[in-house]
């Protein structure tokens, strides 16, 4: 807490834009009087899972346009026991997809809320459905053309 204002923290990639990240900052906003949104840069990306496939300037730049933070900063590590002492927050809000593994910011009196997701909607099965479709768009317009003709190269 700072001056008496509640101060929520929550963190993401926010790659490829979905209604479940606006769900996640729409709740942590109203928990907040001051809400901080810290960004995975593409670095701390790679090292847990798959490139994101919107680059971090632009995932920053997108969320930082949204009506919700307050303030947008990078994150570059997983472990928030720094950004506590730093920050001054009082609440971390993470989707359910993480249950657990932050538990041990409640050592520095911070409350930790797993944020229910929501089933079917994340970046991962957004890029794979987009892939799906495209395979299937391809395989459409292939058809199109006589087998003889080499449309590749």
């Amino acid at each position: 807490m700072i001056a008496n204002k509640t101060v929520v923290y929550t963190s993401g990639t926010f790659d490829m834009l979905h209604i479940n990240h606006l769900k996640m900052l729409e709740y942590a906003r109203s928990l907040a009087d001051v809400l901080i949104v810290g960004v995975n840069t593409d670095e701390l990306v790679a090292s847990y899972k798959s490139d994101p496939i919107i680059p971090f300037e632009e995932r920053i730049a997108l969320v930082k346009a949204l009506k919700y933070p307050d303030i947008v900063i990078p994150q570059n590590s997983l472990d928030h026991r720094e950004k506590v002492e730093k920050l001054h927050f009082d609440i971390f809000v993470v989707g359910d997809d993480w249950a657990g593994k932050f538990d041990y910011l409640k050592e520095q009196e911070v409350s930790v809320v797993y944020f229910p997701y929501g089933a079917g909607i994340t970046s991962t099965n957004v890029k794979e459905r987009i892939y799906k479709n495209y395979e299937k768009i391809k395989k459409k317009a292939d058809s199109h053309f006589p087998a003889d003709l080499n449309i590749n190269g």
